[in-house]
């Protein structure tokens, strides 16, 4: 890589803290490395900007270049697309002999290969002089361009994929806050919402309340694990995006478990460690179960989809917090958990709201999905044309 271009080390001021070095009328930026994680490599803002003093114990850019993140998020390539001074954790491409988007793709593909570098349980080392040693296949300028482009194109496609989320969410998070707080309602509906305590609203709330415990199921159903009929649900299985991998049970060990019984839009929660964290059950392809070390909660004169988005707004959550005792995994017990008070609507209002947010949640989840394909897409057409 020292063939194509002049490979040199940002610089900083020190001590960096001083504040003679900023000054934020300044028209050129400093770019530190919680800049490259945040803008995903693509520099087009800068929070911070550098006095005239620290330019001169900086490297300047007025122009865009290519840089190489070699301290913190090793081996992150980016482009500065605005006048910025670069820290002593970058490297810069100067005078290049190679196409910058060619080479900001080729860098990001091989990426992981810099930890060989690093020692066990050390952080990896990044110089100047083994970037410039790093053997490259190129191909000529035209190609280059061509993939560039190419690469490009796929970069903008995800970065517009990853505004509508965040717009999606920021939306559902104004909704939350204007529905729960009743100043915006559904035409057609005026009555107060009713006080009440989380134990007028959950008839049931039980952390594997089956026919014994977990070591009961083993005692009594020999062949728990033999037969894959049901899903034998935990917070993990929830928290991994309901992906598994999946603990099962047979027909026999989910009978045993009648009373844990799970269906779609049930509501489970974590009352150990992670407490307040609440999920709606899908739709899976096999009858479910309640494993032991998740929460189900119940109600049947309310609607769930309309509980699950009262229990993750943020003031149940600071309520559950409250409650929560501290220890080396907080906990929140029962009864504590039944006291919490909470207002709540006519159950027609309910479904109208849960079904509002059901609705968001669907349009988040669809172009999330639209997103981790596009990322993959990306990272096989790298392998395919970069090895």
């Amino acid at each position: 890589m020292g063939d194509l271009a002049n490979i040199v080390r940002g610089a900083s001021p020190r001590p960096i803290q001083d504040p003679k070095w900023f000054d934020k009328e300044s028209n050129i930026g400093w770019l530190r490395i919680s800049d490259v994680t945040e803008q995903n490599g693509r520099i087009y803002h800068l929070d911070q900007h550098i006095s005239k003093l620290g330019q001169e114990k900086t490297r300047v850019l007025t122009e865009p270049h290519l840089l190489l993140s070699i301290a913190a998020t090793v081996g992150k390539p980016l482009v500065n697309y605005i006048k910025t001074g670069v820290h002593d954790g970058f490297l810069i491409f100067l005078d290049p002999l190679f196409e910058r988007e060619f080479m900001f793709q080729w860098l990001e593909m091989f990426r992981p290969q810099w930890k060989k570098y690093g020692q066990p349980g050390s952080q990896v080392n990044l110089n100047s002089e083994l970037i410039r040693n790093q053997d490259i296949l190129i191909p000529g300028n035209t190609e280059q361009q061509k993939i560039g482009s190419f690469f490009k194109q796929l970069d903008n496609l995800i970065t517009q994929n990853e505004r509508k989320i965040d717009l999606l969410k920021q939306l559902k998070q104004a909704y939350l806050q204007k529905i729960f707080s009743q100043e915006l309602r559904f035409a057609g509906f005026s009555d107060a919402w009713k006080e009440c305590e989380l134990g007028e609203v959950f008839d049931t709330v039980t952390d594997y309340v089956a026919n014994g415990s977990f070591e009961s199921l083993r005692n009594n159903v020999k062949s728990y694990t033999t037969e894959n009929y049901a899903y034998m649900i935990r917070l993990q299985d929830a928290s991994n995006d309901w992906k598994g991998p999946w603990l099962y049970t047979d027909q026999a060990g989910y009978l045993f478990l009648s009373k844990s019984k799970l269906y779609s839009n049930d509501i489970i929660m974590s009352n150990v460690g992670s407490v307040g964290k609440f999920f709606l059950v899908p739709d899976l392809d096999k009858p479910m179960t309640l494993a032991p070390n998740a929460v189900l909660i119940k109600s049947s004169t309310s609607n769930n989809l309309f509980l699950y988005q009262m229990m993750i707004g943020e003031t149940m959550q600071s309520k559950i917090n409250k409650k929560a005792t501290p220890g080396v995994q907080s906990k929140i017990n029962k009864t504590d958990f039944k006291k919490i008070t909470t207002k709540i609507p006519q159950k027609k209002e309910q479904q109208k709201i849960g079904t509002l947010f059901k609705q968001l949640d669907n349009l988040i989840a669809l172009h999330q999905q639209k997103l981790n394909l596009l990322k993959k897409q990306k990272q096989a057409f790298l392998q395919k044309m970069f090895i």
